[in-house]
């Protein structure tokens, strides 16, 4: 999935010493826990480096982190033959322009309802939660199920 504008609500706050902070939900955050426990691969495309992600992926054990990469499609592509996946065993979730030929590409690709007119056309469904608040949990809970596994415990 992409980080800004899906896990975050797409805000950066920058200090005036260059300090970066972003706001993860918490319940997004439990999400990715239980995709880890159920041994289902989670990936972090950024299209930026940032170390307020790196900060929060090592904090939910994030297998793949992968940031400063524009090119969404090339990386999650690299990502899934590392992992021996085909597209249709891949969900790609992502809000911007740069996003959408990962989305067209995925199994199923998932955008956030504030997401941009291109992510949209690409994405095979929208979340009803919004970024940064609840996007990403929603979906864990969809693959947790499709999986025959409680999605809350």
């Amino acid at each position: 999935m992409d980080v800004d504008g899906v896990l975050t609500d797409g805000t950066v706050r920058i200090a005036s010493d260059g300090t970066e902070s972003k706001s993860f939900s918490i319940l997004d955050g439990m999400g990715i826990v239980r995709l880890n426990r159920a041994g289902i691969a989670v990936a972090w495309i950024s299209g930026r480096p940032s170390g307020a992600t790196t900060r929060r992926a090592e904090e939910l054990k994030v297998p793949h982190l992968i940031q400063g990469r524009t090119d969404k499609l090339a990386a999650l592509q690299e990502l899934a033959g590392r992992l021996h996946l085909e597209a249709a065993n891949c969900v790609y979730m992502g809000d911007d322009d740069i996003d959408a030929p990962a989305l067209a590409w995925a199994g199923i690709g998932v955008s956030v309802p504030d997401a941009m007119p291109a992510a949209h056309q690409a994405a095979d469904l929208v979340t009803v939660r919004p970024a940064g608040r609840g996007a990403v949990r929603e979906i864990c809970e969809h693959i947790l199920q499709a999986r025959g596994l409680p999605a809350s415990r």
